[in-house]
């Protein structure tokens, strides 16, 4: 499938191995999975790196074949999930460094382009929140919003 904003096209990344059942040498019970993923998400992180810290430091490699539930599940069933989704939170981050260089860097047109680009994929990803109603169909992206909403 071509990129959206660039005429090449791209190769989809790796894919998962089709496992169905976890794996008998997965060291943790699910309850204590469970309290990792609580403790980690007490702490603010976004489900990706809990995921990520899962796997590496405590080798587990799918939290949903462990526990039956994914991680943003388990945050949301303990009142404990973030507000607003992790990857329109990154791209908004994104967003506000990238209009703060634009801002100090006037002629800087190539990433005048890219802060164009990454705002047109906020937009897209607010309208697929709002009919998947994760956001309220009343809630509008704006830059200073989001940097409200951010820091």
């Amino acid at each position: 499938m071509a990129k959206m904003h660039a005429r090449r096209r791209g190769k989809a990344g790796s894919k998962r191995p089709m496992v169905s059942e976890n794996p008998e040498w997965v060291p943790l019970p699910p309850e204590e999975i469970t309290q990792l993923v609580l403790k980690y998400g007490k702490e603010g992180m976004p489900t990706a790196k809990i995921g990520m810290i899962l796997r590496d430091q405590y080798a587990v490699p799918d939290v949903r074949l462990a526990t039956g539930k994914t991680i943003l599940e388990t945050l949301k069933e303990n009142n404990i999930a973030p507000k607003l989704p992790d990857d329109l939170v990154a791209l908004m981050k994104r967003a506000i460094e990238l209009n703060v260089h634009v801002v100090e860097n006037k002629k800087d047109v190539a990433n005048k382009r890219g802060l164009q680009l990454i705002e047109a994929k906020i937009r897209r990803l607010v309208k697929y929140y709002k009919r998947e109603s994760v956001l309220p169909a009343d809630w509008q992206y704006s830059l200073k919003n989001a940097e409200l909403l951010i820091e």
